[in-house]
């Protein structure tokens, strides 16, 4: 079995956050791997991971960073394979925000899908809806997961209807 996603890291630092995005891509059955990466301490090894990836069958990759954040768009500098970047709010960083701002800010040509501060398991999401373009097994199992979503709504306001304060409106 060949990995169709790849979370990659700058550090395993990183990991307790981007560990979300391998549970969800588990729990879809998707096939992936995990690697630390630094743009910053191993350039070459960034620059070879990237350039290989769509040929070991990697069709989307999750790039975690924190701090400066230079991991998601180096990557996506040297493939045309989707790269979803997760900023990771770190000991070094500035409340996240500059990871936040270095993921999103990417120039022209060199695109970034970027999810919020830390939200790896978005990612996964969303490379998961990436993939089921072109699979209905998987389609079908995200129209699932939505759908289970919205249930859990549903049961959550009918626990609220059941909250009684004195001035709390009834519909």
């Amino acid at each position: 079995m060949d990995s169709v996603v790849s979370i990659i890291m700058g550090s395993t630092s990183d990991f307790p956050v981007m560990e979300e995005a391998a549970k969800f891509l588990n729990e879809m059955r998707i096939p992936f791997e995990i690697n630390a990466l630094s743009a910053h301490r191993v350039p070459e090894m960034v620059s070879d991971f990237a350039k290989s990836a769509h040929n070991r069958g990697v069709k989307v990759i999750i790039a975690g960073a924190g701090g400066a954040a230079h991991l998601p768009g180096v990557i996506a500098a040297f493939t045309p394979v989707p790269v979803i970047g997760v900023p990771i709010k770190s000991s070094n960083s500035i409340d996240g925000w500059d990871s936040v701002l270095s993921i999103l800010q990417m120039p022209a040509g060199i695109p970034v899908a970027t999810v919020a501060l830390d939200g790896a398991r978005n990612a996964a999401i969303l490379a998961a809806q990436i993939l089921a373009t072109g699979d209905s097994k998987l389609y079908d199992k995200l129209v699932k997961f939505k759908n289970d979503l919205a249930k859990k709504i549903a049961e959550a306001n009918d626990e609220l209807a059941k909250v009684e304060y004195e001035f709390k409106v009834k519909k």
